[in-house]
């Protein structure tokens, strides 16, 4: 009978903020009574899939829509759930193309189906945009269930109705054990990334995709490093415009201080590093790392385009206008907040990541329960 399976629908587990959440709650859990299995949608082996498969996981692949088009997507889609009748949950964390994951899985008779929001926005192109959303129109009719990281990035999904009445936020948790500050990591993370102690770290976290808006982060960079030359950047992950992005650290010849760590195993230590936490951001749901840079007492200027609700009240996020002058931007970096341990704080606002897997968990058998 055990353990029962639930299937999460993702794009590929690289480490994101979603995926160390997903895979967060999955280490967390009772995995002799629940397993989580995973349908991506690239070939590619994700950085998390080898750890999948050693807690008991397993991973199915179907193409994406931008491979085999809209009606070969739908088809996948119907093939792989044909296949897998196995499945009595379907947690879709694809965003608007939840619409058309859960019709799917409604058609061939999956009783519960989660529509999961991760993000305000549905792209940048217009092209993408229209297309999302008149798949996303849909979720209310096919899902079960509506989860959401915030406010703004349910009702951007689901629309204020849905958002009001059905609505379940998710938070965001984190592993907070690994989110506390410890100056002797913060010392030899300096050393190993060869930063002086007197160096100002100024660090970002995030796929190079569009939305988390580089070009304009390396900028606000560069004008601050002209006057303040022992500063440095890190930029931790990797993406489609990472090579854009480095031909414009190199136009701007800041080569020789700024970092490009890729994807790394070790976040946790790695902002330790960090003296302040640049994050403008054209959109986003809830950003986990966000959350993780205020536990271990992390000063976060970000953009106002990201939700209200990541400021947890410990006095660490400064929210500045993406139209605001570069200058107010320069100005806020050179205020300076000592690092302060926020961390008890962030465990009373729930985002210890034991309160997300609990109540998932619970969740889950429920209503597997009720199924029987």
């Amino acid at each position: 009978m055990y353990p029962k399976r639930v299937l999460h629908t993702v794009g590929i587990m690289n480490r994101g903020g979603l995926e160390n959440l997903i895979m967060s709650i999955y280490r967390n859990i009772d995995r002799s009574h629940l397993q989580f299995d995973f349908l991506v949608h690239k070939e590619d082996q994700g950085a998390f899939d080898n750890e999948i498969i050693n807690l008991g996981g397993k991973i199915h692949r179907i193409p994406y829509v931008t491979k085999i088009g809209h009606f070969g997507y739908i088809e996948a889609l119907k093939n792989f759930f044909v296949a897998h009748p196995e499945y009595q949950i379907v947690h879709s964390h694809m965003n608007a193309m939840s619409g058309l994951i859960l019709k799917s899985a409604k058609r061939e008779g999956v009783p519960i189906r989660i529509a999961h929001s991760h993000s305000a926005k549905y792209g940048t192109l217009i092209t993408e945009k229209v297309y999302k959303k008149i798949v996303s129109l849909s979720i209310p009719l096919v899902a079960t269930h509506f989860f959401s990281c915030s406010q703004l990035a349910g009702s951007s999904l689901f629309g204020g109705n849905v958002a009001k009445s059905k609505m379940i936020i998710i938070k965001n948790g984190v592993d907070l054990k690994k989110f506390v500050f410890k100056k002797e990591i913060r010392n030899k993370v300096r050393r190993e990334l060869g930063i002086s102690e007197k160096s100002y770290v100024v660090g970002h976290v995030g796929r190079f995709q569009q939305m988390k808006n580089h070009n304009f982060l390396v900028t606000v960079f560069a004008e601050y490093h002209k006057e303040n030359p022992n500063s440095i950047l890190i930029l931790v992950g990797d993406g489609d415009l990472r090579k854009t992005v480095e031909q414009k650290v190199r136009e701007l010849n800041l080569n020789k201080v700024v970092h490009f760590l890729g994807i790394r195993d070790d976040i946790h230590e790695l902002m330790q590093a960090f003296d302040v936490f640049l994050f403008p951001s054209l959109y986003e749901g809830l950003p986990v790392t966000l959350i993780e840079a205020q536990a271990i007492g992390i000063k976060c200027i970000i953009s106002d385009g990201i939700t209200r609700e990541v400021d947890l009240g410990v006095g660490l996020v400064k929210f500045i206008s993406l139209n605001e002058s570069l200058s107010t931007w320069v100005e806020e970096l050179s205020k300076r907040i000592y690092l302060n341990n926020s961390h008890e704080k962030i465990i009373r606002n729930g985002y210890d990541i034991r309160n997300t897997s609990n109540w998932l968990e619970s969740f889950y058998t429920k209503e597997i329960s009720n199924l029987e």
